[in-house]
C-alpha cells in the first residue's frame, strides 16, 4: 500500500503509467458498442478506472477512488480484503469463496436474438433483462421479448432493470404487465427515491407482487440511507466503482441493512475482480434468503457482453454455467497493445484522470489534515 501521509498533488505521482483500451462488444448495451477502460497497476495488483464517458469529474472521482483502493494506492485497500488476494483467489486475510454465482444479462435486443445471446452464458439460474430503453414506448417490444424468454426458460429466475426509464404513472402501468412474468425483482423503474417509495406503495395498494430494487438511487443519492428510511426498495444493487470502492460499498450495505446484489458497471475482467471480491463476502440474512435465495446471483456476468477482454477467454471472469472465479486479473501485455485506443482518446482519458484526481484529492482524509 502506498504511503499516504502526504497525498500527492499530481495523480502521476501515484499512477505514473496507465493503459486505455477499447473493448468491442457482442451487442449494443447502454447505447454503446465499444467499452473504453483505463487500467493501471499498484502494490496490490491491477485495477480499472472506467466511468462512462458522459459522467462528469465529480461523479467519476468515486470511480477513481475505487480503482486506487483496489490497486493498493489509497488507505482502505487492506480493509477491503483485496490486499491479500492473489491471482489464484486465495486471501491472507478474511476467507472468501472461490467463486460466486452470477446472472445472465439480456439487453434490449430483437426477440430473435434472445436465445443466441443467452446461450453465451451456458446454464444459469437467473437472468436480468433490460427494459424501457425508450421509456414506455418500448413496452410492446419488451413484452414480446419477455414472452420469448419465458417460452425458452419457463423456470429461470427473472429480474428486470429499467435504469430509471419510466415516470411514475408509466412505471405502474409497466409493472401491471410485467407482474405476469413472475419476477424476482424490478430494478429502478423510476429515478427518484421518493418516486420509488410512491411506486412501492401503489403496487401494494393494487396487490401487484413486484419487489423493487434500487440501483441508481443507491449509487448517486447523497444519503443512501434514504432508500431504507423511505421504504423505497426491498433490495439494493451495489457497484464497486460508482460507490467509491469495496470499503465504501460495505459501509452502504451496513447502513442500509437491506438484502444486496453486487452488480457490474460493464467492466473488463480487471474491474469485475473487485465486484467478485465484494460479492464473495456479502452477509446472508433470513430476508436475503427469502427474496434472493441461498446463493444470490450477482450481476457480474457481463464479461459475456464483451467480444474482447483484457485476457484470454480461459483466464477471464466471463461466467461458465452461472459462476465466475474470485481472483485478481493480470492483463495480457499483447492485448494491452492491440486493444489500445488511438492517441486522441488516450489524451482525453489522461485529462480526465487528472480532473478526477483534482476532484477526489480534497476529500481524502490525509488531504484535510
Amino acid at each position: 500500500m502506498a504511503d499516504m501521509e502526504q497525498i500527492p498533488e499530481l495523480i502521476t505521482d501515484l499512477v505514473p503509467n496507465f493503459h486505455v483500451l477499447k473493448l468491442p462488444m457482442v451487442t449494443r448495451f447502454r447505447s454503446i458498442t465499444e467499452r473504453e477502460v483505463m487500467l493501471f497497476e499498484g502494490p496490490d495488483g491491477w485495477a480499472e478506472f472506467s466511468p462512462f464517458t458522459e459522467y462528469g469529474a465529480a461523479e467519476s472521482s468515486r470511480w477513481l477512488q475505487a480503482a486506487l483502493e483496489f490497486a493498493g494506492l489509497l488507505p482502505g485497500a487492506a480493509e477491503a480484503g483485496s490486499a491479500g488476494l492473489d491471482s489464484a483467489g486465495s486471501s491472507s486475510g478474511e476467507a472468501v469463496a472461490r467463486s460466486v454465482t452470477v446472472n445472465a444479462t439480456l439487453p434490449a435486443c430483437a426477440t430473435s436474438e434472445v436465445e443466441s445471446i443467452l446461450a453465451r452464458y451456458g446454464s444459469v439460474g437467473t437472468v436480468k433483462a433490460k427494459v424501457a430503453e425508450h421509456g414506455i414506448d418500448s413496452l410492446p417490444d419488451d413484452l414480446e421479448r419477455l414472452r420469448e424468454f419465458r417460452r425458452l426458460f419457463p423456470t429461470t429466475a427473472l429480474r428486470l432493470d429499467a435504469n430509471a426509464g419510466y415516470g411514475l404513472p408509466e412505471a405502474l402501468a409497466a409493472c401491471a404487465e410485467f407482474a405476469a412474468f413472475d419476477l424476482q425483482y424490478f430494478e429502478q423503474p423510476v429515478a427518484g427515491v421518493e418516486d420509488m417509495a410512491r411506486l412501492r406503495e401503489q403496487l401494494s395498494g393494487r396487490g401487484l407482487p413486484v419487489v423493487l430494487a434500487a440501483d441508481e438511487s443507491i449509487r448517486k443519492a447523497e444519503d443512501p440511507l434514504r432508500v431504507a428510511e423511505l421504504g423505497a426498495a426491498e433490495v439494493v444493487i451495489v457497484k464497486v466503482q460508482p460507490l467509491g470502492g469495496i470499503t465504501a460499498a460495505r459501509s452502504v450495505l451496513e447502513a442500509c441493512g437491506l438484502p444486496a446484489v453486487v452488480s457490474s458497471a460493464l467492466e473488463s475482467s480487471v474491474g469485475l475482480a473487485a465486484g467478485a471480491q465484494l460479492a464473495a463476502t456479502l452477509p446472508r440474512t433470513q430476508l436475503s434468503r427469502e427474496l434472493l435465495g441461498e446463493h444470490p446471483a450477482c450481476g457480474l456476468g457481463t464479461g459475456r457482453l464483451l467480444a474482447e477482454d483484457v485476457v484470454n477467454p480461459d483466464l477471464s471472469l466471463s461466467p461458465v454455467d452461472g459462476q465466475i472465479p474470485v481472483r485478481r486479473i493480470v492483463p495480457d501485455p499483447q492485448r494491452l497493445e492491440r486493444l489500445a485506443v488511438e492517441p486522441g482518446r488516450f489524451d482525453w482519458w489522461s485529462t480526465r484522470l487528472h480532473e478526477c484526481w483534482n476532484a477526489l484529492r480534497p476529500s481524502l482524509p490525509s488531504a484535510r489534515h
